[in-house]
């Protein structure tokens, strides 16, 4: 079972490691759901996690709030993922949408071609998309060599308890092709239940190890 820890700059992620995390989202200001971190910290996490042979995955997000970028964000965004990458960063985190919650196609594509050699993990902007959609994004995410979808499964008032059915429809018709990984509300506790439910082998979470 591989544990992904949801990470605020450096401060817990040593003892997140020690607890068993081998891959770390890296964020900053977790209040807004996380946005970008500086590229000392980025530099500092993956000189850390190689003790522990962890992969550090890095937010591309410039602002909290929705994921609808202007042109503008969307060439900040571009610019902070070279500096992740630069840093290190063995992969990178981001999602953009459209006023409709649909697919920035056109952004992402700048993005993905701007990412090559990185993993790739299209964020919980996922569940801003109407469910009758996220079949066809989930099939555009896969073929365009997006590796993963961290997704609660719906609205994030919500327990991912009570959103099984449909992550589990997710996970069984992701397949082979993409990896689902199940986040929010995931904690030491409820974590087994999760897995025994959805048949995961990846867990995402601030608490999912401490």
């Amino acid at each position: 079972m591989l544990y992904e820890f949801c990470a605020e700059n450096v401060t817990l992620l040593e003892k997140a490691m020690q607890a068993g995390a081998r891959r770390i989202e890296l964020c900053d200001n977790l209040t807004v759901g996380g946005t970008t971190p500086s590229y000392g910290v980025i530099q500092a996490a993956v000189e850390m996690a190689k003790s522990y042979d962890t992969t550090v995955m890095t937010m591309i997000r410039p602002r909290g709030g929705d994921f609808v970028y202007s042109d503008l964000e969307v060439s900040i965004m571009l610019e902070d993922l070279k500096k992740a990458r630069e840093a290190g960063s063995q992969g990178l985190v981001y999602g953009l949408l459209t006023k409709e919650n649909e697919l920035d196609k056109a952004n992402l594509e700048r993005l993905l071609a701007a990412s090559q050699g990185l993993e790739i993990v299209f964020h919980m902007a996922f569940d801003a998309i109407p469910k009758d959609k996220q079949f066809a994004t989930l099939d555009w995410l896969a073929e365009h060599g997006v590796k993963r979808i961290l997704t609660h499964g719906g609205s994030a008032s919500e327990t991912i308890q009570e959103h099984f059915g449909w992550l589990k429809e997710l996970v069984d018709y992701a397949g082979d092709r993409i990896e689902i990984l199940p986040g929010g509300g995931i904690t030491t506790e409820n974590r087994n239940e999760i897995v025994e439910k959805l048949g995961v082998n990846q867990l995402h979470g601030t608490k999912v190890v401490f």
